[in-house]
């Protein structure tokens, strides 16, 4: 399902004879170039890596045309084959490189040749001389095995190898992953295994789409609940001096964030055809939303009789404010010291409890939800009564009671009584004789009464209450602080009145019909007339939709008045931190949705995963290489708290409008307390899944973080500074992953889970990691590889991050990726070592690196690396002092 395309990879293993060689062994690699056919000059297209002092070297890389290359049977391929004087050095030039010889080959002649495989002469500069062999094999893996090349002769055109070539690609990339994946750079390599025999291997790196529509989206978001806030501030009436001049500043604050979210969104509006930021715009204003270097990478294994397995991984720079720096610390340590100085300095304004105002938007969340929801149930059950339908009547009726029943106890708070309490003692009026005409509901207590089988709703002099609009908040000394309690319990009272009149009227209709003959049954039910339920019903229905109307309204506004005086008590501090806070929540989320993405499309075939994912959630492993020192500890700091945040995400699968990439993107909505990701799939695709699945339940996430410093700043952490913050990170979220496994063990049965071939227990998995986490052991990275595996075990989304997700994470990736061809697909120990200098010399990762800084070296220096485990540091010539 995600992205398996590529064109015609060739392996190649050289094999240099003796007389090529005039000196001691050479450090052999071959370069690679096309022939352009049109222009006839060369372009470079990959190279391998070097393998040392060796006569007879064997190539581990192999190369991946690009899919849009334009590939026919006429292509020319030429090698040429260097003696490196110099390995340390990076580019390949006459004045660092011995040539050693050179062939040219075509596309035609690999495809017919026989196993695919040709032996080459290597020539020297003079192209007279033989200096050597070179055997050039096409790699098969998997899929590729499909393509019939057989029938390709020299007569073939050009057009028609393109169109096989265009056809293969199309057959390997669905629809699902060209909808967020994009300019994808691939490399192929074979490794031997224990016994022998040979795997291939294949790496896919990819940027998405997401991290610049999710930001976007979530800007508008931004910008639409604020705006709503400052009108909510507006319609709370008049206020006393105090109050108002309160309120205005902290509308003048919202006006100053929505005009910067504004500026933003219109800046990143301008930005087209980018789908990733580079680590070196990390600090700039205008991207400051945008997610640093977000990247996926697949590495595929094709292994002799078995299946392929894949291993996905999204890679990112850490969630983090870095325009706004980091000198005062990071979110955590802000947030903490905000609350408490809040505290101090509430004078001015009524101090409520950070549980207060998250319950206050839930309020208002909830209210917004519910009362048009409400509306329409009621106007539902009003049609089934003028159809007639008892069906349809006690279905509608039940809808409303659950939903009303709902939104009455959302408001039987104490909160909403003390906020109306407060906002009663704000307002001009407050302790001058006067009198509200608004508190009808108070004066006027709605009463149901049933006399000989007719009811009727009584209030103020006997009639139907009429609504009032006015302000609910009744301006006089003598406010009743029990005045809520009555005027919510009046919406459950409404309701019991219209379930007592539903009951009667079916009642009459089914008495009528036991008493009336059989031969004059149907008579009776066409001359009934229709309209006598809706009649009875409708004022009774009318009232609870008023009832329900003026209750909410007086709950926004109570709510509202709660938000008003957290705003104040954090003027400007709070507003500077939300705004850091949303900074930091938007790159995560990003991040997010597209390891959400991409796990999805991989696992929608198994069935015991999508059962997982809609009984259960998934755990997102965030994996931290952020030493606790210095600016990295902001940084840190400020993605924990991001992490933290998703929690308030759910994911939901929608069936598109149609197959058009447009409507194929996924979508987020909501406000900050709560947001929900939606992602469109096909007509096709979406009937396969679940019902539970297609009827849009919630897909939650669980979102743990795992840090573990390793570079040098780390080692003057764990001597002389504090890790206690990475201590408690660890700590804090072990316990919520060994949660989830409980969770999902009670639910889900652990067939459904992916086999490996390491059998080690996930339940022991855990109690090593729990170990490791309260172990005094510097830089235990064990932490990470044991974090990593567990989530790979549970189906997670696997994440990894250090500053820019450029340098330590390509460390930590490709290791993470040999040791699963050593555990999972017995790479030869012999092996490993140069498997991962492979990868990280010339693998993606690098390709990563010359992406964002347009050099081919990580920003390591050796007395870094001295410092970093060894297995961490990168092959000698691949870094330097680069600027990152």
């Amino acid at each position: 399902m995600y992205p398996k395309g590529l064109s015609s990879p060739l392996i190649f293993h050289p094999l240099l004879l003796p007389s090529l060689l005039s000196s001691p062994s050479p450090n052999a690699l071959v370069q690679v170039a096309v022939i352009d056919p049109y222009k006839q000059h060369l372009v470079s297209q990959a190279c391998t890596e070097i393998v040392e002092a060796n006569k007879d070297p064997l190539f581990l890389t192999g190369v991946a045309f690009p899919s849009e290359y334009p590939a026919s049977p006429e292509t020319l391929v030429k090698l040429t084959v260097y003696d490196a004087k110099d390995k340390n050095q990076e580019s390949v030039s006459k004045q660092l490189f011995s040539f050693l010889g050179s062939a040219t080959f075509s596309v035609g002649d690999l495809l017919r040749a026989k196993d695919e495989q040709l032996t080459l002469s290597l020539r020297s500069s003079d192209g007279v001389c033989a200096a050597g062999t070179v055997v050039v094999s096409r790699l098969k893996m998997g899929e590729m095995e499909e393509v019939d090349v057989d029938h390709i002769t020299t007569d073939i055109p050009s057009q028609k190898v393109n169109q096989m070539v265009v056809f293969y690609i199309s057959l390997l990339s669905s629809c699902l992953s060209l909808t967020v994946f994009r300019n994808p750079v691939c490399k192929v390599y074979r490794f031997q295994t224990v016994d022998s025999k040979w795997m291939f291997v294949r790496e896919q790196m990819e940027e998405c789409t997401l991290s610049f529509s999710i930001p976007k989206q979530l800007l508008s978001l931004y910008i639409q609940e604020d705006m709503s806030r400052v009108q909510d501030l507006r319609e709370l009436g008049d206020l006393s001096p105090h109050w108002d001049n309160l309120r205005k500043e902290v509308m003048t604050r919202y006006g100053g964030i929505i005009s910067s979210y504004q500026e933003t969104l219109a800046e990143l509006d301008k930005i087209t055809g980018h789908s990733f930021k580079p680590s070196c715009c990390k600090a700039q204003k205008s991207l400051e939303f945008i997610p640093i270097n977000l990247h996926t990478q697949r590495m595929r294994v094709t292994c002799p009789k078995k299946t392929d397995a894949f291993y996905d991984i999204v890679t990112v720079g850490a969630p983090a404010a870095h325009f706004q720096g980091f000198k005062c610390g990071g979110l955590q340590r802000l947030l903490s010291r905000y609350e408490a100085e809040k505290k101090s300095t509430a004078y001015q304004c009524i101090y409520y409890s950070p549980e207060h105002t998250a319950k206050a938007q839930e309020v208002l969340s909830t209210m917004s939800l519910l009362q048009p929801l409400i509306t329409s149930l009621a106007d539902q059950l009003l049609q089934a009564a003028h159809e007639h339908s008892s069906p349809g009547l006690r279905d509608a009726l039940k809808n409303l009671s659950d939903k009303t029943e709902q939104f009455v106890h959302t408001l039987k708070d104490e909160l909403v009584k003390s906020a109306l309490l407060a906002l009663h003692a704000a307002q001009p009026g407050f302790g001058l004789p006067g009198h509200s005409p608004a508190a009808s509901v108070t004066e006027s207590t709605v009463v149901c009464n049933n006399v000989e089988g007719s009811q009727t709703m009584t209030g103020g002099e006997g009639g139907l209450l009429q609504p009032k609009h006015q302000d609910s908040i009744p301006h006089h000394k003598e406010y009743d602080e029990e005045e809520w309690d009555r005027v919510w319990a009046n919406v459950a009272k409404c309701l019991n009145c219209v379930i007592a009149m539903v009951d009667k009227l079916q009642e009459e209709d089914s008495s009528k019909q036991e008493s009336v003959p059989e031969q004059q049954l149907a008579d009776v039910i066409t001359s009934h007339n229709p309209g006598d339920w809706r009649e009875q019903l409708c004022p009774l229905v009318t009232r609870l939709k008023e009832c329900v109307m003026e209750v909410a309204e007086k709950a926004k506004r109570a709510m509202t008045f709660v938000l008003l005086q957290e705003a104040a008590c954090s003027i400007p501090q709070g507003f500077l931190l939300q705004q850091r806070r949303d900074v930091v929540f938007s790159q995560a989320l990003a991040a997010l949705a597209c390891g959400f993405v991409m796990r999805l499309y991989a696992g929608m075939q198994d069935k015991g995963f999508l059962r997982q994912l809609h009984l259960v959630g998934l755990v997102a492993q965030f994996e931290s290489l952020l030493s606790t020192y210095s600016e990295e500890i902001g940084m840190l700091e400020d993605m924990e708290v991001g992490i933290s945040d998703l929690q308030r995400v759910a994911f939901k699968i929608t069936e598109a409008k149609t197959d058009e990439l447009g409507d194929l993107q996924p979508l987020v909505c909501g406000r900050r307390d709560h947001f929900t990701v939606e992602v469109p799939l096909p007509q096709l695709v979406f009937q396969t899944l679940p019902e539970e699945i297609k009827e849009g339940k919630p897909l939650r996430v669980f979102p743990v973080l795992f840090n573990v410093g390793i570079n040098e700043q780390q080692t003057i952490a764990e001597r002389f500074g504090d890790i206690s913050l990475q201590e408690r990170i660890n700590q804090k979220n072990f316990e919520t992953l060994e949660a989830y496994y409980k969770s999902l063990s009670e639910k889900v049965p652990l067939e459904c889970l992916p086999c490996f071939q390491t059998q080690t227990d996930i339940k022991e998995l855990l109690e090593t990691l729990g170990q490791n986490v309260v172990t005094k052991k510097r830089k235990n990275v064990e932490i990470l590889w044991i974090a990593g595996t567990i989530c790979r075990r549970l189906n997670g989304i696997r994440f990894t991050s250090c500053k820019s997700a450029k340098d330590r994470t390509s460390m930590s990736v490709t290791l993470e990726q040999c040791a699963l061809l050593r555990d999972e697909h017995q790479l030869s120990k012999d092996f490993f070592v140069r498997a991962l200098d492979c990868m990280r010399r010339e693998g993606c990762r690098i390709e990563n690196v010359q992406k964002n800084i347009k050099c081919r070296k990580y920003a390591f220096n050796m007395l870094q690396l001295m410092a970093f485990p060894k297995c961490y540091r990168p092959p000698e010539g691949t870094y330097g002092k680069v600027d990152s």
